[in-house]
């Protein structure tokens, strides 16, 4: 009896530990952006004609090094921000924040995982590697440090380093830059987030304010924010047009999912109450780039069989 409440107790206190550390990391942010640089290293490997087994040993390292760049910039964040989370709902709870994780330690960690993580993209491609490390940079100094606490734009500089995961992924397989499906996936990236985030902070508008965080909603108010997220949904259909020299099926696919975020998104906001509209638009953004990102995996990985 003693020796099952033994273990009992061990397999809680290791779930703890593992939980602490998630969460210090954000497992959250991680695991998004892994599926775009997936995304972006599976179109590689199907403009270059290259095999997924042979190229194996650089898929491994782009996904463990990416896994450990963003990481560390999640460590950082948290670092960084911790008396702003402390006010908000939803990162009140936050390891750092709670002293389960100390600053000192949360930086330790967020040190080992950037250069562990250099190191391993740089094993697949020096070029995988500096965009890791430009995504750490942007992430951390021009968005954290910088702008999320000045500027409405501060959205448009975070999105930066959030296209950043197929720029690795894609880096990790082929050296050619200039293709035009690293340009349509990049563009694709960088203009979702911008509807994505600007539906969180709606969603959590009180919490920005009460935190002295100039999100767009907070500053200028719902009916810009509004108006900003159509331009920037008009813009995502245009990013489709990039895809079909890659493939018409997904410009096609990637221009139907984004009409109709469009659609939702101005039908929702004269139908619905403030609060249902931010959650249809979040969730919907998730489910669009989930989708998306799917479809062309599927579609890199399944047409050379075919």
């Amino acid at each position: 009896m003693r020796a099952q409440a033994d273990r009992l107790g061990y397999e809680i206190s290791v779930k703890s530990i593992t939980n602490i550390v998630f969460e210090t990391i954000k497992i959250g942010i991680i695991k998004s952006n892994l599926i775009s640089m997936f995304a972006g290293l599976c179109m590689a490997l199907y403009v270059s004609e290259a095999s997924f087994f042979d190229k194996i040993g650089d898929i491994v390292l782009a996904l463990i090094g990416t896994t450990f760049v963003i990481g560390a910039a999640g460590a950082f964040n948290n670092v960084y921000d911790r008396d702003i989370d402390i006010i908000m709902e939803r990162t009140k709870k936050r390891p750092t924040v709670t002293g389960q994780v100390s600053a000192k330690n949360a930086i330790l960690v967020g040190s080992a995982l950037s250069v562990l993580g250099v190191i391993l993209l740089y094993w697949a491609s020096p070029m995988a590697a500096l965009f890791g490390f430009l995504g750490l940079f942007l992430y951390v100094v021009p968005y954290t440090m910088w702008t999320k606490r000045r500027t409405v734009y501060n959205t448009e500089v975070g999105s930066l380093s959030g296209a950043t995961p197929p720029l690795i992924g894609w880096a990790a397989i082929s050296s050619d830059l200039n293709h035009p499906a690293l340009l349509a996936i990049f563009l694709l990236m960088l203009v979702w987030q911008m509807p994505h985030f600007y539906a969180i902070a709606i969603r959590r508008m009180e919490e920005y304010k009460a935190a002295s965080i100039p999100m767009l909603p907070v500053v200028y108010g719902l009916r810009r924010t509004y108006y900003q997220q159509n331009f920037y949904l008009i813009l995502l259909i245009a990013t489709s047009a990039l895809f079909w020299s890659f493939s018409p099926a997904i410009a096609i696919v990637n221009a139907v999912v984004s009409v109709a975020w469009l659609v939702l998104s101005i039908v929702g906001y004269r139908r619905m109450p403030e609060s249902g509209w931010s959650k249809t638009m979040f969730i919907y953004s998730l489910y669009h780039m989930t989708f998306i990102m799917l479809v062309i995996i599927g579609y890199s990985l399944i047409k050379p069989l075919i």
